[in-house]
């Protein structure tokens, strides 16, 4: 597509527009027909990628060991699941009406140049834990190769930037996959997620029946290993809920990138139904059961699953677990990690910068920063990354109320690719200031929230107590402007 040339397509809303260049690339203008190629199976397949991870695993087979049973458990994340989903079909909504990506949707409430400002937190975000998921694939991998050769042992020796040869050898084994997987496009992300997340499921239930006969057919789903008092379990409860939502309110507020290259909204809601309340409660509930099953067995909750195959004992078992482990994790850091950043550089400078090129930049930033010391310093982690996080709440809130209720959703597709002064998007120097206002209060509160240890007993809603807050402020701002629509 040219952008120097009259667009004459449904996408634009009909009739001879140009879009500005400085907006408008292939890959940001909105997607044809022949482009809406995922089906419900993608979708599905999408969320197994993205929940079918050693995190989420550790996530939920850690609240047994703090004392939740694993009812409990089931009960608290299909609850969380449930709202996540409603979020994603809010969100996926947007972007397979408009066909947009998340960047350009973020125009319609920050206004044409505004919406830099959560593209960039998103991709800054999504860059670092590109990073950081590509070098636990690593680890896995690592594990793999001194199991099938003990030989290379020697390669642990020495160091260099903190990385011994061998974790060497395995990251950049992986993000060399994986960059030519993602400068491929968003097709070859779509068949790559499709075989990734059921792979995770041969081993789990290969693992979930083994343990189960190890413990003679028999594992207790009422108890826990560390048990607390009932106002414990319910803090618990209420925080395995609100931890959940802020670990896929990443994924929820970009799904649009997805889910407009679905072909209906009903191929959205469906694939959604199946990924995250079925399929994501699935596999952490069978996480717990095989957790609760290594307390049976070995007298210890092992909420490792690599450390767990290996005590099967069998090389090569322990071989394909961990390939299938780093496969797995391959899978979530693209679909969660790497199509935000490539769309959201994207954004910045159209005109030079494609979807390609911004996963390009991505993986090599991804690189440099070397990953594996962020994750190794705590501090960086929590409040670099979490500060960072916190915002994405208030993001959600402010975008989703100016779509649904400020704007009713009758947007102007066409007119957000355009950054003529008095154009509708355009607002004050192309940065609407009412979504700055709702944002920013909302985003420092739920920052505080989340990092300072003073509030240590609600930093796990920070997420949502930030998307309220936002939302909230934004109507209050809004409530003229919504009553003259």
């Amino acid at each position: 597509m040219s952008v120097a040339e009259p667009v004459k397509t449904s996408s634009w809303g009909g009739g001879d527009f140009v879009p500005d260049p400085r907006l408008v690339n292939e890959d940001l203008a909105p997607a044809g027909d022949k482009e809406r190629t995922w089906k419900v199976y993608d979708l599905f397949a999408l969320w197994m990628s993205d929940v079918h991870n050693l995190g989420n695993y550790t996530f939920a087979a850690g609240l047994l060991v703090l004392g939740l049973n694993a009812w409990q458990i089931f009960t608290a994340l299909l609850i969380g699941f449930v709202i996540i989903y409603a979020g994603c079909n809010a969100m996926g909504r947007i972007g397979q009406r408009h066909g947009v990506p998340f960047p350009v949707v973020s125009r319609i409430g920050f206004g044409v140049w505004g919406a830099n400002i959560p593209a960039l937190v998103r991709a800054v975000i999504a860059i670092m834990w590109y990073g950081i998921q590509t070098y636990l694939a690593s680890v896995a991998v690592n594990v793999m190769v001194l199991a099938a050769f003990p030989g290379v042992e020697s390669w642990t020796r020495h160091s260099f930037l903190g990385l011994h040869a061998l974790g060497w050898a395995s990251f950049l084994t992986l993000w060399l996959v994986q960059f030519l997987i993602i400068t491929q496009g968003m097709e070859s992300v779509r068949k790559f997620q499709d075989f990734c997340g059921p792979a995770i499921w041969v081993v789990m239930l290969a693992l979930a029946v083994w343990i189960w006969a190890k413990a003679g057919w028999t594992i207790s789903l009422t108890t826990t290993p560390h048990p607390v008092s009932t106002g414990e379990q319910f803090r618990q409860w209420f925080g395995a809920i609100g931890l959940i939502l802020a670990t896929y309110g990443t994924l929820m507020l970009n799904f649009c990138d997805f889910s407009r290259f679905a072909p209906d909204y009903t191929t959205v809601r469906r694939g959604n139904f199946w990924g995250l309340p079925v399929n994501s409660t699935a596999f952490v509930v069978l996480s717990v059961v095989v957790t609760a099953g290594s307390v049976e067995v070995f007298g210890e909750a092992i909420t490792d699953p690599a450390m767990l195959v290996a005590r099967i004992g069998n090389t090569w078992v322990l071989i394909f677990g961990a390939l299938t482990f780093a496969i797995a994790t391959m899978g979530v850091n693209i679909v969660a990690n790497f199509v935000s950043p490539a769309y959201d550089l994207a954004n910045v400078w159209p005109q030079k910068i494609t979807f390609k090129i911004g996963g390009a930049i991505s993986t090599v930033a991804a690189l440099v920063v070397t990953p594996w010391n962020l994750y190794s310093n705590p501090n960086v982690v929590n409040y670099f990354l979490g500060g960072l996080g916190a915002f994405l709440g208030p993001l959600f809130g402010v975008i989703m109320l100016d779509y649904f209720w400020v704007k009713r959703g009758r947007i102007d597709t066409a007119a957000l690719f355009d950054a003529t002064p008095g154009s509708r998007y355009y607002y004050r120097r192309g940065v609407n200031p009412k979504a700055l206002a709702a944002f920013v209060p909302s985003a420092a509160l739920a920052v505080v929230l989340a990092l300072v240890p003073y509030f240590d007993q609600v930093a796990a809603y920070s997420w949502f107590i930030g998307t309220a807050v936002a939302a909230g402020l934004y109507g209050l701002i809004c409530r003229t402007e919504r009553a003259a629509a």
